[in-house]
């Protein structure tokens, strides 16, 4: 039976670059999700930690009672085969020499067999009498195996899973999917630094083993997409709140292509994907201390494994952001400031972590190349999303609390000031931060699906909560603000943080009876 929020998931891996790497893509039953890890990379010291991460289908087995969907050998079995199912949509199959022909396949082809496959799924798992439109499933997937997923949910010539196409469906429609998980998708492409934007035009001019799918003009073919509109949008063909990103920001473990990867894409990366092209519009998404893929891996990481089963199957959406703050500015700036001359940026390091979890769920800072940035107009005048964390009751880890801790360290550093475009120098000492502290949120589930929420910072209260946040109705979320900083410090900063907690998937299932299709 179909038990929401546990829907079947199916998997795609990304990119195979040579032939030799199709065929062993296709000679593994996982296609990569079933690969572990034994390493956790130190941040700090650079030292190697072991830490034994089984992969995502085994934990999903232990710890969420999912089954591989595979039977008696069978690629694609006909069921029954429980909702609670782990899927590997093959989708090289085709390009290799003994399942298939050779020849390599546009995105468009992948995506339609992607809801071809859908409906395979659909009929295995599904018993007897019970409605087809009951169905969801989710996709995950690695890399290319992403933009796939896109190209069938957005590309309005796609066939859905009903062999409809985006002519006899109205936007946002589902085609059968609930939520998708991307791990180090190029949802903007895969630029090279400045120096080298030749090669990309060679690569997108003579498109070797298709890698000109990560072009723009290729992108925007099979994402649907017409000129002049941005790459990361899934214009508006699917709900931007069901798709999450998984961003890296380890360029240095990635040794691909005999490390010439990271060094053509440059730091800001996860060594084949820059961070800004790595996310959809408005998409949630974590940033972890991960590379694209090998032993430190953004797949084979407890980190992305713990975002993947909160987002999937979570009961709270909790969400952070700066508000319009008010930055004090050492005295003899200010008169810059009202005069129009002065120009500042600052780093915000933002650090998120769940109590009882041993890794971090969502890491920007400055030093790994991630913070966010923010110019002064922007930081006074603009609200500035800090994080999306997904809270799991279930996941509770040897405690008996009834409550969810999460903690986020929040670290604001001094900008370099520059007067009439020329740096400011004077008292200014690099590495300064103008706010430092560690905000403790407990989060209670009720009952009703709402949640009471206490607080405490760390300078004043270590690890604790001491406070209720006051609460307040915006449809079904609950929201409250929180005062940070001090007023009486030049330079400083001071404002609110405005924590907004919203039930997840218990709501999502109740609009879906009544026809939504998220």
């Amino acid at each position: 039976m179909i038990e929401p929020p546990y829907y079947p998931i199916i998997y795609l891996r990304g990119y195979a670059g040579s032939q030799g790497q199709v065929e062993d893509t296709v000679s593994t039953p996982y296609t990569g999700f079933n690969l572990g890890s034994t390493r956790i990379r130190q941040i700090h010291t650079g030292d190697v930690k072991a830490h034994v991460f089984e992969s995502p289908v085994i934990r999903l087995m232990k710890d969420h009672g999912y089954v591989d969907a595979y039977h008696d050998g069978q690629l694609l079995p006909r069921g029954p085969i429980p909702s609670r199912s782990i899927w590997i949509y093959r989708y090289y199959d085709l390009v290799d020499e003994d399942f298939g022909d050779g020849d390599r396949r546009e995105i468009e082809i992948h995506a339609e067999r992607l809801g071809e496959f859908l409906a395979h799924v659909r009929e295995a798992v599904l018993e007897r009498g019970e409605e087809r439109d009951r169905f969801r499933a989710y996709l995950v997937a690695h890399s290319m195996g992403g933009l796939i997923c896109r190209s069938y949910l957005q590309n309005p010539k796609v066939p859905d899973l009903d062999n409809k196409k985006g002519k006899d469906k109205t936007k946002k429609s589902s085609k059968g999917v609930d939520k998708v998980f991307t791990y180090g998708t190029p949802h903007g492409g895969i630029e090279f630094r400045r120096g080298l934007e030749w090669v990309e035009g060679l690569r997108d001019f003579f498109d070797p083993n298709n890698a000109g799918n990560f072009g723009p003009k290729r992108m925007r073919k099979f994402l649907g997409l017409r000129n002049g509109m941005d790459l990361h949008s899934l214009n508006g063909w699917f709900p931007e709140e069901c798709f999450f990103c998984l961003v890296g920001t380890n360029a240095g473990d990635y040794g691909a292509a005999a490390g010439l990867s990271k060094r053509a894409v440059g730091p800001s990366s996860d060594g084949l994907v820059q961070i800004r092209n790595a996310a959809v519009l408005r998409a949630p998404r974590a940033f972890v201390h991960r590379s694209h893929s090998g032993h430190y891996g953004l797949v084979n990481s407890e980190s992305g494994y713990e975002n993947l089963r909160r987002f999937l199957f979570g009961e709270l959406r909790v969400t952070v952001e700066m508000c319009e703050a008010t930055v004090t500015l050492p005295p003899e700036l200010e008169t810059a400031r009202k005069e129009d001359r002065l120009r500042a940026s600052y780093h915000i390091d933002a650090v998120v972590s769940v109590r009882g979890v041993p890794v971090e769920l969502h890491r920007r800072t400055y030093d790994e190349g991630s913070a966010i940035f923010r110019t002064y107009d922007q930081l006074t005048k603009q609200t500035t999303r800090l994080f999306t964390a997904f809270l799991l009751p279930g996941a509770r880890v040897r405690s008996n609390r009834r409550s969810l801790g999460l903690a986020v360290r929040l670290l604001i550093r001094v900008p370099d000031y520059e007067v009439d475009r020329r740096f400011w120098l004077d008292s200014h000492y690099e590495g300064g931060t103008i706010f430092a502290d560690k905000l403790n949120l407990e989060v209670t589930p009720r009952v009703d699906g709402l949640a009471g929420v206490r607080y405490g910072w760390d300078t004043r209260t270590p690890n604790r909560t001491t406070r209720t946040l006051a609460l307040a109705a915006e449809g079904d979320a609950r929201v409250g603000t929180i005062p940070f900083g001090r007023s009486n410090v030049r330079p400083g900063i001071c404002g609110d943080l405005r924590i907004t907690v919203a039930p997840w998937n218990s709501v999502r299932e109740e609009k879906d009876g009544e026809g939504s299709a998220s």
